[in-house]
């Protein structure tokens, strides 16, 4: 079944890819070849070895290189939380700075800049929070439930 595309940024699509090939690999414990998840998540190894990369840098993921190698998670999926995946992409842009960059250097663009500030911190403290919250365990109990 092909879904319909949808727009998001680069970092949120790295985002949402990351999660679903750490639920990927929770529900099939075993070394995981780029290409399998890539494979499993209908997106290009070549990113999918980028994100899974910047994971086993912050120690996220283990992997082993070469013809029998792989990645697999490094941490309880119990304990693993969104946050901690949206630290080690280093996401560059968090949502409300976007808002900031809408604004120019005229008059009004630096008094709607300063108005903002205050509001794009908040959004992206509590982005923070939420995802805190969340556990690649849940998402994995959470798409179980939602597969039957």
């Amino acid at each position: 079944m092909k879904r319909s595309q949808h727009s998001c940024s680069a970092n949120g699509k790295a985002f949402g890819l990351a999660l679903q090939a750490l639920a990927l690999m929770t529900d099939h414990p075993c070394r995981h070849p780029s290409s399998h998840i890539a494979d499993h998540l209908c997106s290009e190894a070549t990113q999918i070895r980028r994100i899974l990369a910047k994971l086993a840098q912050e120690n996220i993921l283990e992997v082993r290189e070469g013809r029998d190698g792989g990645y697999w998670l490094a941490r309880d999926p119990a304990s693993l939380t969104f946050a901690e995946v949206y630290k080690a992409l280093h996401v560059n842009e968090p949502f409300g700075d976007g808002m900031l960059d809408s604004t120019g250097d005229h008059p009004l663009g630096v008094r709607m800049h300063e108005a903002l500030l205050g509001m794009a911190e908040e959004i992206n403290q509590s982005i923070m929070e939420l995802l805190g919250q969340r556990t690649i365990a849940d998402l994995v109990t959470k798409a179980s439930i939602d597969a039957n």
